[in-house]
């Protein structure tokens, strides 16, 4: 049996990033999760990995080492997206503020295990505003202290194969060989191209068959949007929320979809008309957690776990790494330790 690169998940979320990874052909060995429900998601599909239900900042480096029995510089890959609240235009009203958030420093986590392991390779996403962190220049000198070299990026995953506007910061790094950010590829994949996987999907899919509860007011509004990528705009002052009238910006809310067309960034708000483009092109509704994750590049028998309600389930999707976009980058750092015989 061939053998397959080994990988470590830090903040691994749902799981978006260790299903990508396993997609290009690596073997995810550990996982670091904190949130109960991320990690019980991240369970349910990857069951044979060794997961850490901490914080991060309370895990040393070595004991994770000595559980999966791995030598200094044996790791192929480290990889991890930390939590990225802290470096968000959005939270940092619209980039005006530089706000101060605790989780900004968790990316000096990740160098932690990177200069404790010296992993083969390492691979950090996040938002675009970390770019231009100072906890970023940070972590750039200290990846270049341990003999890394990197490439990074902010790239949009529409250009990777995603059914979606959504840019990310990539960074690929290696010592022992020179890693390359994926090419981008040719076509966009569309919501139409996305959703029709569900055309024949289970109707006892409970991310799929959720409930809507509107008002009568705003059920009318709902139906009266134009079919295939109509906005609320099309209305008129009239027959808008007064709430809407009076606002310039946020013109994607209550707005839908368009068949052939890429979906607007997924987000946690992506089952709720009033946080962005996110009604059914075609059905009087919202799209349903299970259309959210597949436009996230989950598969549609990814599991998830209703245990909190679907405003949490929606907020692990919206969180969530699009495995493809992972998928496509992880690819090129196994061509390149592969290319590497001293890797």
């Amino acid at each position: 049996m061939k053998y397959k690169r080994t990988a470590i998940d830090l903040f691994s979320g749902c799981g978006g990033l260790t299903l990508g990874l396993r997609k290009a052909g690596f073997r995810v060995i550990g996982a670091i999760e904190l949130d109960p429900l991320a990690a019980e998601t991240y369970k349910m599909n990857h069951r044979s990995v060794r997961v850490w239900e901490e914080d991060i900042r309370d895990v040393p480096a070595v004991r994770v080492m000595r559980a999966l029995n791995l030598a200094r510089g044996e790791l192929d890959l480290l990889a991890g997206c930390p939590p990225c609240q802290g470096f968000s235009s959005m939270t940092t009203l619209n980039g005006k503020v530089r706000m101060r958030h605790p989780q900004n420093h968790l990316v000096l986590d990740f160098l932690r295990f990177a200069r404790q392991l010296l992993p083969k390779a390492i691979m950090l996403e996040n938002v675009p505003g970390f770019a231009r962190s100072q906890q970023f220049r940070v972590f750039r000198k200290g990846l270049r202290r341990l003999r890394y070299k990197y490439e990074y990026a902010v790239l949009d995953a529409a250009n990777y194969g995603v059914p979606q506007r959504r840019k990310r910061f990539v960074l690929v790094g290696s010592r022992v060989s020179d890693v390359r950010l994926a090419p981008e590829v040719g076509k966009h994949r569309t919501v139409r191209d996305a959703l029709r996987q569900l055309l024949n999907h289970s109707h006892t899919d409970p991310l799929h068959t959720v409930q809507e509860r509107r008002s009568p007011r705003i059920a009318a509004l709902i139906r009266s949007i134009p079919k295939n990528g109509g906005s609320r705009s099309s209305l008129g002052s009239e027959r808008q929320l007064r709430c809407h009238v009076k606002c310039n910006g946020f013109r994607d809310v209550y707005g839908r979809m368009a068949w052939d067309d890429l979906a607007p960034t997924i987000t946690g708000g992506c089952i709720n008309p009033s946080k962005g483009r996110f009604l059914h092109p075609e059905r009087n509704r919202t799209i349903t957690l299970r259309e959210a994750a597949v436009l996230q590049t989950f598969p549609p028998s990814y599991r998830f776990s209703l245990r909190r309600g679907k405003f949490a389930v929606a907020q692990l999707i919206g969180n969530a790494l699009p495995p493809q976009f992972v998928r496509s980058h992880a690819a090129e750092i196994i061509k390149a330790l592969e290319g590497n015989t001293g890797g």
